[in-house]
């Protein structure tokens, strides 16, 4: 590990688990917003330090919610009948 090597010794924000559920919606809905630029324009220590925050607080959010809805077009079977349906072919209408 070189000397500039920091990872794991500092945290931004409030730990997750201290957040309320409103709290932790909003930092999670800030974190996706920033997401995009922090990949394409921050530097690797933005990065290191962004992928932590998320992975701690989506982690938060799954621990909270383990019964979450899920949306079937989420899942892989889902997708794989999107797949087959974007291959079928189309039927017209008698006019």
């Amino acid at each position: 590990m070189n000397a500039h090597d920091e990872r794991g010794t500092t945290m931004t924000g409030v730990e997750p688990s201290r957040l309320d559920d409103q709290q932790l919606m909003k930092e999670l809905e800030t974190i996706h917003r920033t997401r995009h630029d922090t990949l394409l324009y921050g530097s690797n220590d933005a990065l290191r330090a962004h992928n932590e925050r998320m992975a701690q607080l989506e982690g938060e959010y799954l621990r909270r919610n383990p019964r979450r809805p899920v949306a079937a077009g989420r899942t892989r079977e889902g997708a794989r009948e999107r797949g087959a349906a974007d291959t079928t072919t189309p039927t017209t209408p008698d006019t």
